[in-house]
Formats: structure tokens, sequence, C-alpha cells
């Protein structure tokens, strides 16, 4: 059972990583070890803000 368990979330994991759901936490980390000075912005500003940069260089983007 615990194993089937850990397969469950290692899929889990791997499919967030892959659609960019966890994007957010490793900007954050990334900025706190980086750029511990520097603001983070919210979850939501940084959604926004990647949005707007993928509609200004479409080639980010896979269609």
């Amino acid at each position: 059972m615990t194993a089937m368990v850990d397969i469950a979330r290692s899929v889990r994991w791997y499919v967030h990583s892959i659609m960019g759901d966890n994007a957010y936490e490793k900007f954050v980390r990334h900025q706190r070890v980086h750029h511990p000075d520097a603001p983070v912005p919210t979850e939501r500003e940084f959604w926004r803000q990647k949005h707007e940069d993928a509609e200004r260089n479409p080639k980010t983007r896979c269609c």
C-alpha cells in the first residue's frame, strides 16, 4: 500500500512539474536564495506577469 501511495505522489509531482503548477513555488525559492532583498510578488501578480510575458513573446508557447 505504501508503494502505491509513493507512486501516486511521484506521478502527481511529475504532472504538476510539466504543467507548471509549481512555477510560483520554484520562483519564490529562487528569489529567496539569489535575490533575498528583492520583494516577492504575490502568486496572483506572478501569474499575471507570466501570462503577459507569454503574450508579448509567443515563442514561449507550444501552440
